[in-house]
Formats: structure tokens, C-alpha cells, sequence
């Protein structure tokens, strides 16, 4: 879909096929990292050079002010051939964080740095017994003069071992202190913007997989010092940084499950094209080949609309519930399309697909992942069936 999109979101495209031109002679160097789990500094410093670390960072501050789906539209190229980067994400929603939310200090202090890329951030929100329901976390961020000490734990935290900060959200005030008090549970979370260097914080590695070249750790605070100026937005009014930060989150998440897509097709179609079983036809020439792949291609077509709708929402600034939706919806369908995409190509390559060197099946932990994280299917339509059509709360 080339129709409708702007000149700057047209060079942004560009400029992520230019970094792929660049890098093509690495792949093979790139993908061996990728399976080991290896953080690939290059993607990140072309992604910087090229001024996407400053997307949606506006330039007063030192960023390209591109736009969220000039963001959407450079991490689908990349992702269309098997480039990735979770923390250029998750960096992204940090951004987006302080952009709408923080005071004028935080923005001079953060902003340059992330823009430049030299600040990278993971986002630290899931913990081990609250899981889903982040109005249930106990990390607990206690004012002590011009400071906050910060106790608790979050898991499920990927890239923290090379990330220079975390987003980190907070209690200010204990569950258990709001329902005292009668407050809504909403109340009293805060986010910060914590070093991970800082003393007090350790990282334990946890040993899962489905993050291309990024590990997952559960990092315990232990009287963690932050100074008062790194508080995002106002004290105890969090939920609306949050989402601020969650809804870019899902949108690009969206937009790299859309490139993997495309990335799965053109293997299996050139495979398609190429292996020969049964005499000299092709097996791209029988229907049992080719109705599953073009299927993935109309399907991809409606759901790249969803996500570049989502992106453009969020540019935009439509109102809150209008950009949740469109962002939840487009990282629903971009999962569910890519596991049946990677499905269907190792089915097209048949034992074949198994074989790591192809890639495929490396994919499949990604794919299966994006289920489940950054927010899983099933929340997504619990959150649309109340909040959208309006039924009664289901959870």
C-alpha cells in the first residue's frame, strides 16, 4: 500500500531500504547472532545514523519528528528481510512517554540522548504475581525528599542487560492504601525513568526465547535511588503515561510482524518456484501450494491498512480509546497473520523448513511469542468486547 502516504513517510521507507542495502552483506553474520541471542549493535547504529531513534521525537528536542508511521513503515522494510530490533522499540515508547507526558526538564535531559541513540530503554511493567493486571503491581516508589527509593520487582524484561534505562512503572501508593481509602485503582501508579546501572538493581537471566538477539530477565530493585526529576508526568497519574507508552508499543510491534510476514512469503514462493518433486512442474504450480500463500497475501494487504491506521491515529493524536483500539487491533491481526504466514512457509518448504539455516523455524518462537506478548490476543479481545461494544467485564 503505496498510495496516500507522505513524502517523509515515503523517505522513511527509503531510507530503511538503504540500511537493508548496507547490511545485506551481513546476514549471514546478523541471523547467526540473531540465534544466539546476541544484541546486534549495527542495526541499531544504522537505525540511529538514519534518525529513527528520533522518529517521534520532535525536532526542537533533537529528533526527525518523522511521525509514528514513518516509524511503522521503516521497521515493516527492515522486518520484511528478517531485520529487527526490540529495544529500537521499546526505546520508541519511552520516547513517547516523555514526549506527551513529561515536564519541559525531562524532555532537555532525555530526549537529545534518545534521539541521538545513545540512551537505549527497556520497559519495565509485567511482575511475576500481578502478570496482566498492572493495577495489581507492588513495585513501590516512596518520596524521600528530592528523591524516590524504589523497591520491588518486575520479569519478562527483555533486553535489560543493554539497555542504558528502563521505563519503569510504579506504586506511589500501595494497592492496599487505595482500597483503605476507597480510591480507584487507577490511582497511584507513576513511571520513571530508571538507570540500570544504578546500585541496588540486579538482573537475573531467565531462559526463554522468541526475541530476535535479545535476552529476558526478572530485575529486582532493592532501595533503588531515582531522582525526582526522572518521574514521568505527574505523581500517582501513570495509567495515562502507560498508555501512551503500550499503544506504540503494539502498533510497531504490529508493523514488524507485517514485514516478517512478508519475509516468510517471498521464501516460500521462491521455493515454491524452484522445487521440483514430482517430473519438472514446480510445486508453486499445484493449488495445494499456492491457496495457502495467497491467502497470507490478502489477509497481509488488510491488515497492513490496520496498522498504518493505528500508527496514523497515534500521529494524529485522536482521542485515547479511538487510538487503543486501532493499536490493539492491529497487533491482534499482525500476530495471528504472521504464526499462519511462518506456518505456511515451512509447510511450503516441507522437511526442509525445519533446517535452521532457512530461517524458518527460528521464526517460529517470534511468531508464537507476539500471541501472547506485548499483550496477548485473548486481553485484546476482552479489552475490545467492554470497552468498544460495550458488554459487561468479563475478567
Amino acid at each position: 500500500m503505496d498510495f496516500g502516504l507522505s513524502p517523509e513517510v515515503e523517505m522513511a521507507k527509503d531510507t530503511a531500504e538503504k540500511i537493508h542495502k548496507k547490511l545485506e552483506g551481513k546476514r549471514k553474520e546478523i541471523f547467526e547472532k540473531i540465534k544466539r541471542n546476541e544484541f546486534v549493535q549495527e542495526i541499531w547504529d544504522e537505525l540511529s545514523q538514519a534518525g529513527f531513534t528520533g522518529a517521534i521525537v520532535p525536532p526542537e528536542y533533537g529528533g526527525t519528528g518523522m511521525g509514528m508511521l514513518a516509524s511503522a513503515v521503516a521497521i515493516e522494510t527492515l522486518a520484511k528481510y528478517g531485520i529487527g530490533n526490540a529495544l529500537f522499540v521499546l526505546t520508541l515508547c519511552a520516547e513517547s512517554c516523555v514526549t506527551r507526558n513529561g515536564n519541559e526538564k525531562i524532555k532537555k535531559k532525555f530526549l537529545p540522548l534518545m534521539a541521538e541513540g545513545k540512551i537505549k530503554c527497556a520497559l519495565g511493567v509485567t511482575e511475576p504475581e500481578a502478570g496482566t493486571n498492572t493495577f495489581r503491581i507492588k513495585t513501590l516508589a516512596e518520596k524521600k525528599g528530592d528523591r524516590y527509593i524504589i523497591n520491588g520487582e518486575k520479569t519478562y524484561i527483555t533486553g535489560a542487560d543493554v539497555a542504558d534505562y528502563i521505563l519503569l512503572v510504579t506504586r506511589t501508593i500501595s494497592y492496599g492504601e487505595l482500597s483503605k481509602k476507597g480510591l480507584p485503582k487507577m490511582f497511584g501508579l507513576s513511571l520513571f525513568l530508571v538507570d540500570l546501572k544504578s546500585k541496588g538493581i540486579k538482573l537475573y537471566k531467565l531462559n526463554t526465547r522468541g526475541i530476535e538477539g535479545m535476552n529476558q530477565f526478572t530485575v529486582v530493585f532493592e532501595d533503588v535511588e531515582v531522582p525526582e526529576e526522572n518521574l514521568v508526568g505527574e505523581e500517582n497519574q501513570g495509567v495515562f503515561v502507560m498508555f501512551n507508552g503500550l499503544n506504540p508499543e503494539r502498533i510497531l510491534a504490529g508493523a514488524g510482524a507485517l514485514g516478517l510476514t512478508e519475509f516468510c512469503l517471498q521464501r516460500a514462493v521462491e521455493y515454491a518456484k524452484q522445487r521440483c518433486v514430482f517430473g519438472e512442474r514446480p510445486i508453486g504450480a499445484y493449488q495445494a501450494i499456492q491457496h495457502p500463500l495467497a491467502d497470507v497475501k490478502i489477509r497481509q494487504e488488510a491488515v497492513r491498512l490496520t496498522v498504518y491506521k493505528a500508527a496514523w491515529a497515534y500521529d494524529k493524536n485522536l482521542p485515547p480509546q479511538e487510538v487503543m483500539f486501532l493499536s490493539n487491533s492491529s497487533k491482534y491481526l499482525a500476530a495471528e497473520l504472521l504464526l499462519m504466514a511462518v506456518d505456511r512457509a515451512i509447510q511450503t518448504y516441507g522437511g526442509a523448513g525445519f533446517v535452521e539455516d532457512n530461517f524458518l523455524i527460528i521464526l517460529w518462537d517470534s511468531a508464537r511469542l507476539l500471541k501472547t506478548a506485548p499483550l496477548s490476543n485473548e486481553m485484546i479481545l476482552n479489552l475490545t468486547a467492554e470497552h468498544i461494544l460495550g458488554l459487561p467485564r468479563s475478567y
